[in-house]
């Protein structure tokens, strides 16, 4: 059996996530908590603008943006599309696909041209009635990957995968379709616990991705109190943010909930990590080291990690010694923050800031002679040359990306979904 994805939604109107197409309530006042509490443990998430004019349309796609940058798994976007741009502009906003309203007749057409454009995989059909999909079954098949069918139990074979976005929870039957690629809907947004969800649905002997340890505490060698040490990383940046322990009962609460607990030695209890200051740590890996007596956890961590507000508690340097830094990562950002400190706070003399101010044709300008110059330089036979021309034209595209309000992330989001 296929494997199937468990999909919150999000209703955007006015800016805020409300409950339903029809049912305006306003969930939260801040959008992204809100979506990262909806979003741990899902497998993708289903976003739907609910905008009325092309202003609150474009306020929506800048919070798509936003909502894309936050979390770590693909978006669908779907509601209010009308123009081939609006297929570019959600795309380029970091979602994996765009689901089209089959109900209007203009879609049938913008259908076949975004896919065309974009690719099949980047386009879904969203539709309330199957004689919607049946209707046009041959065109979406050319240029669609998947259809979102809402409110729907009874399924033709489209042989398209199919997310069903339904009100209650389905029973296992429907589930079970062969078609049925995933689950999404109210139902979804209001379960309790998507990790129980997802164990429900593995008793059921639905295929889903579900978190669990391939080892039990027993093969882990613990000290004299039954605890193991845990190294906390930042599971993006690989920080080191916090050392912790875990007893038998620590482990396993965290292998279920999937939120990270400990066990404090100086309260003599557990500890769910955010449980008073909201700065969860939700579990991205597990690893256990060669002896099996330290575990390594890779978290996405919710605020800082520290008690003294830090992110993370290793920030007070006790010695130093020269040396460069030349992991990409670190390089990439450090570089990057530089250019961004330079247009936040401008310095008298910088480079950077003479770029800024002259504006978006001297950098596309200088963009431009610095990717030429690569291509001058890879023609030569010294290619000691081009790593040169690259720095600089990496540079001065951190620039374009500054000036543009891009960052890392949304490269490397793109790069992801491709």
């Amino acid at each position: 059996m296929n494997r199937k994805s468990v999909i919150p939604c999000i209703f955007l109107k006015s800016g805020k996530p409300v409950k339903g197409f029809k049912d305006k309530q306003v969930l939260s006042e801040d959008l992204l908590s809100y979506v990262v509490s909806l979003t741990n443990f899902a497998d993708e998430l289903l976003i739907f603008d609910l905008s009325s004019s092309d202003a609150e349309h474009d306020l929506h796609i800048g919070l798509i943006r936003e909502i894309n940058r936050t979390i770590d798994i693909p978006s669908i976007a779907a509601g209010n599309i009308k123009r081939l741009e609006d297929v570019k502009k959600l795309l380029y906003a970091g979602c994996k696909s765009v689901a089209l309203n089959m109900a209007k007749q203009s879609n049938i057409e913008l259908i076949s041209e975004a896919g065309a454009r974009f690719g099949k995989e980047k386009m879904m059909a969203c539709a309330d009635a199957e004689e919607q999909i049946l209707d046009h079954i041959a065109v979406l098949k050319e240029y669609v990957h998947g259809i979102v069918l809402l409110d729907h139990e009874i399924l033709s074979d489209f042989n398209l995968p199919v997310v069903l976005m339904l009100k209650n929870r389905p029973q296992k039957a429907l589930i079970e379709q062969e078609c049925v690629s995933g689950l999404s809907g109210s139902f979804i947004n209001e379960e309790p616990s998507l990790m129980e969800f997802k164990k429900w649905l593995k008793n059921e002997g639905i295929n889903v991705n579900l978190f669990e340890s391939t080892v039990n505490f027993d093969e882990l060698k613990t000290d004299g109190n039954g605890l193991v040490p845990v190294v906390v990383q930042d599971y993006k940046t690989d920080a080191v943010l916090m050392v912790a322990y875990m007893n038998r009962e620590s482990f396993e609460l965290t292998i279920k909930t999937g939120k990270m607990t400990y066990y404090s030695r100086s309260r003599q209890k557990l500890w769910i990590k955010g449980e008073t200051s909201g700065h969860f740590q939700y579990v991205r890996n597990l690893y256990i080291d060669c002896d099996k007596d330290t575990i390594l956890a890779k978290v996405h961590q919710i605020g800082a990690a520290c008690h003294t507000g830090n992110y993370s508690c290793f920030f007070e340097e006790i010695m130093h010694t020269n040396y460069r830094n030349t992991n990409p990562l670190n390089v990439f950002e450090d570089v990057f923050a530089v250019i961004h400190d330079r247009k936040a706070n401008p310095k008298e003399g910088s480079y950077t800031n003479y770029l800024f101010d002259k504006g978006i044709d001297k950098i596309l300008k200088k963009v431009g002679e610095e990717a030429t110059e690569i291509v001058i330089a890879a023609k030569n036979p010294d290619h000691e040359e081009v790593k040169y021309e690259i720095a600089d034209f990496l540079y001065h595209m951190m620039v374009l990306m500054a000036e543009c309000d891009l960052d890392w992330n949304d490269i490397t989001t793109e790069l992801a979904n491709r």
